[in-house]
């Protein structure tokens, strides 16, 4: 099995992994970095969403190879319980979990957006979250903690 070598959570990590093991699957199962959720298995929901070099993107579709020497954060990584970033803090405040489907993909994607954007609008938050599946309905609590989070962003 070949070595791979990146920095997860700002911990570098060398492995062997198989070549067909998905980002995800290194994540999940042979890091137990929980947070990803594996959804649909095929980038579309967003329940996988990692960052990686900063960039939003979804786990499940990503060689594990294909992020070799590269930075990923999950969202283990974003933030602490004794200091969360400030969507998680947000998302807290505003109450925007319900079935923990989506809660992943929302957090990590709206990170992504704010340290892009420190201050989108409404319009431009649910442009950036419409590509995240949420089956329990709790959008407008999302959108709020999202809002909620860009107000206290410093730019």
């Amino acid at each position: 099995m070949p070595t791979l070598v990146l920095t997860v959570n700002r911990q570098r990590i060398e492995r062997e992994v198989p070549r067909e093991a998905s980002l995800l699957h290194l994540l999940r199962n042979d890091l137990n970095l929980n947070g990803p959720k594996y959804g649909c298995g095929l980038g579309q929901c967003g329940a996988c969403t990692v960052h990686v070099d900063g960039v939003a993107a979804r786990a499940c579709v990503i060689p594990a190879h294909g992020v070799a020497g590269r930075t990923v954060t999950t969202l283990e990584g974003l933030g602490t319980r004794e200091n969360w970033h400030p969507v998680q803090q947000a998302f807290e405040q505003a109450q925007a979990a319900q079935c923990g489907y989506c809660l992943n993909g929302m957090v990590m994607q709206a990170a992504a957006l704010l340290a892009r954007e420190p201050h989108p609008g409404p319009a431009r938050i649910r442009a950036e979250l419409s590509g995240n599946l949420c089956r329990c309905g709790t959008h407008v609590e999302i959108l709020e903690a999202v809002s909620r989070a860009a107000s206290t962003t410093t730019a």
